[in-house]
């Protein structure tokens, strides 16, 4: 049988079930590839990234000069602009993630657990691929790398559709990855499929029979909307609303660094902090200085009523309610000041996003208590909400983040993009003779 071809899949010259059923086929030919196959491919496809360098900038260029006039006449936001460019170290970062997740281990095939439920009879947990992963995404381009690299090391297909703020950049990168494969036959060019419009993201959520997943990356809205209108699983985090909270017992110096951080280092994406907590006893010795900081950056204070009397000549805007519930992505900080470190986590818990919080302290009970007690996919000590990414956790990449608790949770890499069958090796036994009493079982675990 010929292999189909590596040119673009376009949308518009077939339906969306089509593409979802050609998607699931190549699903099962990728699942078969072996590691060393599906590494090999993945370092060519990082090679042909540096290698088309130019080609993705020129389409990047063409993308922000977009979003700029969009910027100009109120239509994007400067966080979503931010998130649109690509540069030459974005670029070589992109093939270095890829090349990290060639590097990791293979999470296919990996035995989860064993049991001998009797003599002859062993029962094996292994670990598999979920077959169809569809990810909607807003403006990032880094994403699809990304998504790439992971889908084809967890032996799953891709279906994606981008912003349309960064379909050139998209496109382009989609075109360098076919490419690259074009030299590996075994890897289908219908593992990783590029959807244009929105009416083929509506069509993509009605895949319910061929489509295993929905990862959903951008706004609150876009997640919500995609929540609401299908069948298939959908795995979001909705909103990125973290915390810093410095407690009586912080490090000065530590919770400047880490707060500062936080908020100013990449204040578009969800990992960014949005509201500071202090502690009532360390507040007037550490915000004086930490409001001057963040202003010199030009950061937006809005204060409670207890902030706004310890600083009155600040130029802080009042809080509202609806502050402590904002995803600002922007170079906007909420502060609040706390009587105690469980007001924080009654705080963080009504209206955080549970996505990351961070506590400063240097007490160890401290930060026992709110590690346990903070209800959110990453709580950190004295570190940088910004560390919540699978990069940084050493994951390669990630597909997305999940403040959800079922299948996966906080950065979601290689295992996040798997799932696990029950493999049963008998000897004839058959359920009528443990019925009967005639024999037992022995539930013997196995290392």
């Amino acid at each position: 049988m010929s292999e189909p071809s590596m040119a673009p899949v376009e949308s518009s010259t077939s339906s969306v079930a089509l593409l979802a059923e050609r998607a699931r086929a190549a699903s099962r030919e990728v699942a078969k590839l072996s590691v060393d196959a599906r590494n090999e491919a993945l370092r060519a496809a990082a090679q042909a990234i540096e290698s088309g360098a130019d080609r993705i900038l020129r389409a990047n260029a063409e993308d922000c000069a977009a979003g700029d006039r969009a910027m100009a006449a109120g239509k994007m936001t400067s966080a979503l602009l931010a998130r649109l460019r690509v540069t030459d170290r974005g670029i070589a970062q992109m093939a270095k993630q890829v090349r990290e997740v060639a590097a990791l281990t293979d999470p296919v095939g990996q035995r989860l657990a064993a049991t001998e439920l009797d003599h002859d009879l062993v029962l094996i947990k292994e670990s598999c691929p979920l077959g169809v992963v569809g990810v909607i995404f807003e403006s990032r381009p880094d994403v699809v790398p990304q998504l790439t690299a992971l889908g084809l090391k967890s032996g799953n297909a891709v279906i994606m559709k981008g912003g349309s703020e960064a379909a050139a950049t998209t496109e382009a990168l989609v075109a360098i990855w076919r490419e690259a494969l074009e030299k590996y036959p075994s890897v289908p060019a219908d593992s990783i499929v590029l959807l244009h419009s929105r009416a083929d993201v509506l069509d993509l959520l009605s895949q319910d029979r061929n489509v295993d997943l929905i990862i959903p990356r951008g706004s609150y809205d876009l997640v919500q909307y995609v929540m609401q209108n299908s069948r298939i699983p959908v795995l979001g985090h909705g909103e990125g609303i973290c915390h810093v909270y410095v407690d009586r017992a912080a490090d000065l110096a530590k919770a400047v660094a880490i707060t500062y951080d936080a908020k100013v280092q990449y204040p578009a994406v969800c990992n960014a902090a949005e509201t500071l907590l202090v502690h009532e006893g360390i507040a007037r010795q550490f915000l004086p200085g930490m409001v001057a900081k963040l202003k010199e950056t030009g950061v937006e204070i809005r204060g409670c009523e207890r902030t706004l009397a310890l600083l009155p000549d600040r130029d802080i805007v009042p809080a509202t309610e609806k502050d402590w519930r904002t995803e600002y992505s922007a170079l906007i900080l909420s502060i609040k000041i706390v009587a105690s470190l469980e007001q924080a986590i009654e705080h963080i818990n009504r209206y955080g996003s549970h996505h990351t919080d961070a506590i400063v302290t240097e007490d160890s009970v401290a930060a026992a208590q709110f590690m346990n007690e903070v209800d959110s996919a990453g709580v950190f000590q004295n570190a940088s909400t910004r560390f919540a990414d699978g990069f940084r956790y050493g994951f390669g990449a990630e597909v997305g983040i999940s403040n959800g608790k079922l299948h996966a949770r906080g950065p979601m890499g290689l295992e996040g993009l798997t799932t696990y069958k029950y493999k049963l090796y008998g000897n004839g036994q058959i359920v009528a003779d443990y019925a009967s009493g005639k024999r037992q079982f022995t539930h013997r675990r196995l290392q």
